[in-house]
């Protein structure tokens, strides 16, 4: 059973350590100051505690997931071994900032909330990555390796798009009210509908546009609406997004590269 060390239990540690404790495949602790978020992960964590040296002490993994600010304050608590997995998946945090304050394997990955659910969506570095912690990712979902020059826009795509993806649900669910389903409704079907949409172009080996023409018979109601946003700029505006926060993404790195 691997060990692992989650420190920092917010959004995005508190996911990850719910996504694995679903598996049964791991020891683990939840470690953070502050005693409101230790309470919400108490019953998916093996050990919970605010002592971060005592808390890594056994870890096979420790996972760094706090804000980028605080991450080179908690690093300075740490004395991880060569032998110890350091996974850090604070956005615009290098790695090489990470592997100069620590004697542990450093990998950067960048996950989604979806981890919670089994389905995150993740980015790793090639540099840094072991077989302990593919594992440990494809137990929580779906990841890709790439080089550490390419997690600024994967920050941008997997890591903010859950944002971009509830507010393009929600303008779904709208369009169902208005047509007179209850909210409630409306919600489970726009939800429902992307989450399938997403397996299938995950499963299909159709590409989108393919999948696309699947859905849109002639003259049919899919055609209809397709034609609608073909002729707006959705699709420009979501590239914009991705664009707006990958360029923050980049900011937040070159305030470390200044240190």
């Amino acid at each position: 059973m691997t060990r692992v060390s989650v420190i920092g239990c917010g959004n995005m540690g508190g996911a990850l350590l719910r996504g694995l404790a679903r598996t049964d495949s791991y020891h683990l602790t939840a470690i953070d100051l502050d005693p409101d978020a230790l309470a919400g992960v108490a019953d998916a964590a093996d050990e919970t505690t605010d002592d971060t040296a005592a808390g890594v002490t056994d870890a096979d993994v420790v996972v760094l997931a706090v804000k980028p600010n605080v991450a080179e304050a908690v690093l300075g608590d740490l004395d991880l071994s060569p032998d110890q997995q350091l996974v850090t998946l604070a956005a615009g945090l290098p790695r090489g900032f990470v592997a100069e304050r620590t004697d542990a394997t450093v990998v950067r990955i960048m996950p989604n909330l979806g981890a919670e659910t089994g389905d995150v969506a993740a980015a790793a570095t090639t540099e840094g990555l072991t077989d302990e912690v593919r594992a440990m990712l494809d137990d929580v979902g779906e990841f890709v390796e790439i080089d550490e020059s390419l997690m600024d826009v994967s920050t941008a795509v997997n890591g903010s798009g859950p944002a971009f993806a509830f507010y393009l649900i929600d303008a779904m669910k709208r369009g169902g009210v208005e047509g007179g389903l209850d909210p409630d409704q409306a919600e489970t079907l726009a939800a429902q509908t992307f989450k399938g949409a997403a397996e299938t172009v995950l499963r299909d080996d159709r590409s989108v546009d393919e999948l696309i023409d699947a859905v849109c018979s002639p003259k049919g109601t899919t055609i209809e609406g397709m034609e609608v946003l073909w002729d707006s700029d959705a699709d420009a505006a979501v590239v914009d997004a991705v664009a707006a926060a990958e360029e923050r993404s980049r900011e937040l790195a070159e305030a470390f590269d200044d240190e």
